[in-house]
């Protein structure tokens, strides 16, 4: 940068001005980094107002019937 160009550390906000102007793609980058960690904290109270449950569990198992089990006949080798 130049003498003329705002340091972001120095003048975060004056340097954010002079981004929206001349590097818009800079600009955008640094608002959408600014934007993510406070996403982390406000989507998931958003989601559950709007009405999303939560994901059934996967079973790890498959149920086994309690009982008596017919065995299987007629796949005998003959």
């Amino acid at each position: 940068m130049s003498a003329a160009n705002p340091r972001f550390y120095s003048q975060p906000l004056r340097y954010l001005k002079w981004a929206s102007i001349n590097k818009p793609a800079y600009f955008y980058s640094i608002i959408v980094g600014c934007a993510g960690p406070a996403l982390v904290f406000t989507v998931p109270g958003i989601r559950r107002y709007f009405g999303e449950e939560p994901i059934a569990k996967i079973p790890l198992t498959y149920p086994v019937p309690r009982g008596q089990r017919p065995r299987p006949t007629g796949f005998e080798d003959e």
